[in-house]
């Protein structure tokens, strides 16, 4: 049975208490939903950026985490589209010449691999966690992910599953996978998911270097949330160097509620991104029977009990920062959640996600 739709200031309620909520525990947060045609975005507690005199608000730019990943899942099914690359092409046709790439029973990685999780790779660059068990206080784990160091210890990295046979998340396929890209398109990460994302949907502030000095926006320092740890102690920022792919985008509610519309094809998107979209989430591999993992996206259905809706989404997470992405097409709702602290989001956003599910009426048809 269909719900009536929820009211613009029942929509704005439900927000706000969610923003409290998660500011009670971080420095501060700021949280957004889509349902149907409404948006509303609300922030509480402080961007930490000047001594918490600022609420964070739409165009606060957060570090998003692994959420960067679905931009270059996207990226990948643009090219795809494009003919630019082909899903189910090796990664090693995009690398230098004589880099080595890992396969299993005598099955190679392709790019889709890399999108859905399914390469067989590990979570981490090969020596990486070591080095994070040593030093377990470096600010950025990432920063020496050079091209260079991803490309040696891929050469001397074992699979733990032939590709295409399991899920397994991981970091290092992601980064590759913007490395890979990059490299075919002849430019690097940033700018290749600005020219296929970012520029065609008017998202100006989504980005890996928040100081561009090409840049038009030359506020974005001005406007960037602090980062802290799970102690509310300042962070160091995480740029990830080569492994950019996997997690080192910068964004605001604002320009998200963008990439989220795009995605429920509610607003203005260009054919041949629209495509993308389509491509992107035709493609799937099954986790379980009520799970799986598109290009990019994580989904599952809700039993019953619960509903049975369709949840599509991906969190992220940085030395200082969290963040989620989540989303209904059957509903025509999205939440965005983002935090400047190092404790996840997750629930809260899921909580105010299945609300607006089973408040939003049915779509037509």
């Amino acid at each position: 049975m269909a719900h009536a739709q929820a009211q613009p200031e029942e929509l704005g309620t439900l927000v706000q208490q969610t923003a409290d909520r998660l500011a009670e525990q971080r420095v501060g947060a700021v949280v957004a939903v889509v349902a149907g045609d409404a948006v509303e975005i609300r922030g509480a507690g402080s961007t930490g950026a000047d001594h918490g005199r600022t609420v964070p608000g739409p165009d606060t730019l957060f570090e998003i985490g692994s959420v960067t990943k679905t931009f270059t899942a996207l990226t990948l099914a643009r090219l795809a589209s494009a003919g630019a690359v082909g899903l189910d092409e090796p990664l090693r046709d995009l690398l230098p010449a004589g880099t080595h790439v890992p396969s299993r029973d005598g099955r190679q990685i392709t790019l889709q691999h890399l999108a859905t999780h399914t390469s067989g790779l590990p979570r981490l660059p090969r020596g990486m966690l070591l080095r994070f068990l040593l030093r377990p206080s470096t600010p950025d784990p990432y920063a020496g992910c050079t091209a260079d160091v991803l490309l040696s210890g891929l050469a001397r990295t074992r699979l733990g599953a032939a590709p295409g046979k399991r899920f397994r998340y991981s970091n290092l396929g992601a980064g590759l996978l913007g490395v890979a890209l990059a490299r075919r398109a002849g430019t690097d990460y940033e700018t290749l998911v600005t020219r296929e994302i970012c520029a065609p949907l008017g998202m100006t502030d989504t980005v890996v270097t928040v100081d561009d000095p090409r840049s038009e926006r030359s506020d974005r320092s001005d406007r960037s949330a602090r980062g802290h740890n799970r102690r509310g102690r300042p962070a160091t920022p995480w740029n990830l160097a080569d492994l950019a792919g996997a997690g080192a985008l910068r964004s605001t509610a604002t320009d998200l509620v963008t990439f989220v519309r795009a995605q429920l094809d509610a607003g203005p998107v260009p054919a041949e991104l629209a495509e993308a979209i389509r491509l992107s989430r035709s493609v799937e591999h099954r986790t379980s029977p009520f799970a799986r993992v598109h290009l990019g996206w994580m989904a599952h259905r809700l039993h019953a009990r619960q509903g049975g809706h369709l949840q599509i989404w991906h969190n992220g997470g940085t030395g200082g920062f969290s963040s989620f992405v989540g989303f209904d097409p059957e509903k025509q709702v999205a939440v965005i959640a983002l935090g400047n602290t190092q404790r996840p989001v997750d629930r809260p956003a899921f909580d105010l996600l299945r609300t607006l599910q089973a408040a939003h009426a049915s779509k037509p048809g």
